[in-house]
């Protein structure tokens, strides 16, 4: 099975141009307020409703911004005639002419309030070779004053043609005159000019007590600029030009307008920070806010336990963490382990020698940021306090030390009720879903990952050690709630961004499980069916926010958010699925967008 045919927006200025149109001409400045439009009967319809059963509707009625009534044409305009009666709101009918209608579509992973300040003042294009990344950088020397920080984040080398880190040398050579930071997480790369800046010389060495280390080239044994481990050494100053609040609030409503264009109504920001629930809650104030929002506050874990529990006190008092639902502050993130695009995810066997990843001990694991009794006080100090925990967890290593804790905590508390959660969690074992499922722990998993990097992660492991590589048919099978989400950190645009926040991507992701690049499916066993693909981006993710009896299914009474799309997902040809477009999307019974 061949990857599907993507098509990528030509000019991202362009997209970002016509988002900006289709922002102003297609949302709605009062998106979540229940709709004004009396009770509306939409019919005619193949309406997959998410519910327990599977059931497929023809028609639904909607009363102030809720379900009404769902099932037949006949039962349905009854009920709504009889509301319609007693209440002596208008009537109103609508023909869906045979589109499918899913419930509104729910991304259970994006770093909005970051991502949507990424390209703020420039648009920062696609790249895919070392050559673009140098293209980009000399772009940038014309524009960045001499002598000031130029930085790329987040281009992950994994994806990069020569699948490794530009030189000191090569970033010397397209800007002499300019620290450069190239950075992807705790990994990096500097320029000769950055290096000195960050008061790392030839004689530097880690003295902090933390990970990591500096990279010599292997002829002459000097430094080569690259950082594993340990971008934290480097000293860039705030020169940078700031962005205003005014700005901040109108690229983040831009950006929820775009998640509404592919179907999303709800999304988990993971690691909101202090400003991002003010900006979040100045645009719900302003009735701005166009998806709902469910926050988990970031804790940093290389605090002082002290401090970390002062934060965690502080989100538990926060007023957004009563139950709103737009907007509801109800979890905590940590980050327990590195990447598996950086080769650090904390693995329970070594990774290998590997050059992608510059991994030159045989006995390395990856990175554990975070010792067991840190973890396990917490743990129990999050959960104690009323918020769903979860972590950065990528590797089996890193699950493994987080189910511990929880296992822990459940010993003098159960944990079933606070649905502790486990992020990313991509390297499962048969035993850690076995675990998962005895606790209640659900899962916040990135099937655009398995497309991405599947091909990289199976050249650096072989066959087997993917075996549990997200294995999405096990997790349903042994009844294990999992959500699917984009981890979606940088540009705006449903394919073009990092990560690709496009649904039907990551559905299809899960029903062919074929990497780009590679013909072959990797572990088939574990493909799900459509219903389930569905599922993931529904109720399931209503699950993980405790908000299944609210959302995520076209169910009588709850809110009315849902999508119509241009094609039948259920039954068109499987590579069609992640081409599928959404036509109309709805929250609480408002039309927000409407493809032009």
């Amino acid at each position: 099975m061949q990857s599907p045919s993507i098509s990528l927006p030509s000019s991202p200025y362009l997209y970002s141009q016509l988002l900006s149109a289709l922002a102003v001409l297609f949302s709605s400045p009062a998106a979540v307020q229940a709709t004004e439009n009396g009770i509306q009967v939409f019919h005619n319809g193949k309406v997959f409703t998410a519910n327990a059963q599977g059931t497929i509707a023809d028609s639904f009625a909607v009363k102030d911004g809720k379900f009404l009534a769902v099932g037949t044409f006949e039962s349905v305009s009854a009920a709504a005639q009889q509301q319609s009666t007693l209440s002596g709101k208008h009537l109103s009918k609508e023909d869906l002419r045979g589109r499918m209608v899913l419930p509104g579509l729910s991304d259970s992973h994006v770093h909005a309030v970051d991502a949507s300040l990424f390209e703020w003042n420039h648009t920062i294009p696609d790249m895919k070779s070392l050559d673009d990344v140098f293209r980009y950088i000399q772009s940038r020397t014309a524009v960045v004053p001499q002598g000031e920080w130029i930085m790329l984040s987040q281009i992950f080398v994994t994806r990069l043609e020569e699948q490794r880190f530009p030189t000191r040398e090569e970033l010397d050579r397209v800007a002499p005159d300019h620290p450069v930071f190239f950075r992807t997480g705790p990994d990096g790369a500097l320029n000769s000019l950055a290096l000195k800046r960050s008061e790392i010389g030839e004689d530097f060495t880690i003295t902090d007590g933390q990970s990591g280390y500096l990279e010599r080239d292997p002829k002459t044994g000097k430094l080569n600029g690259i950082l594993r481990s340990c971008t934290r050494l480097v000293r860039m100053d705030n020169s940078q030009e700031k962005v205003g609040r005014d700005a901040k609030l109108e690229s983040l409503s831009k950006l929820l307008a775009d998640y509404n264009q592919v179907g999303i109504t709800s999304v988990c920001d993971r690691n909101v920070s202090r400003e991002g629930l003010e900006l979040y809650n100045e645009l719900h104030q302003s009735s701005r806010l166009t998806c709902r929002v469910f926050m988990s506050f970031a804790i940093n874990a290389q605090d002082s336990l002290a401090k970390i529990q002062e934060d965690i006190r502080f989100a538990s008092e926060h007023p957004l963490h009563r139950h709103n639902p737009n907007l509801w502050l109800r979890g905590t993130k940590i980050f327990l382990d590195g990447g598996m695009l950086t080769g650090s995810a904390f693995m329970k066997e070594p990774w290998g020698v590997s050059s992608i990843y510059g991994i030159n001990d045989p006995n390395y694991r990856g990175l554990l940021y975070v010792q067991p009794d840190k973890l396990y006080a917490i743990a129990k100090d999050s959960l104690s306090h009323g918020l769903q925990m979860t972590a950065h967890s990528v590797g089996d290593g890193a699950i493994e030390a987080l189910l511990d804790a929880y296992e822990q905590v459940d010993r003098d508390t159960p944990v079933r009720e606070m649905r502790p959660c486990i992020t990313h969690c991509n390297f499962l074992t048969e035993n850690a879903i076995a675990r998962m499922k005895k606790l209640g722990v659900v899962a916040d998993l990135q099937p655009a990952w398995l497309w991405l990097d599947g091909r990289t992660l199976h050249r650096q492991f072989g066959e087997q050690r993917l075996r549990w590589f997200q294995p999405y048919q096990s997790l349903f099978r042994e009844g294990v709630i999992v959500g699917g989400g984009s981890d979606h950190m940088q540009k705006v645009g449903s394919l073009r961004s990092v990560n690709p926040y496009n649904p039907f991507l990551g559905m299809w992701i899960t029903l062919s499980r074929t990497p780009r690049g590679m013909n072959n499916a990797l572990h088939p066993i574990e493909r799900i069916a459509r219903e389930e693909a569905i599922r993931l981006y529904t109720i399931n993710n209503a699950h993980l926010t405790f908000e299944e009896k609210e959302k995520g299914s076209i169910e009588t009474s709850k809110h009315a958010d849902w999508i119509i799309l241009d094609r039948d997902v259920l039954e068109c040809p499987l590579d069609d699925i992640a081409q599928t477009q959404v036509l109309k999307t709805y929250l609480s019974g408002n039309c927000i967008y409407t493809a032009p």
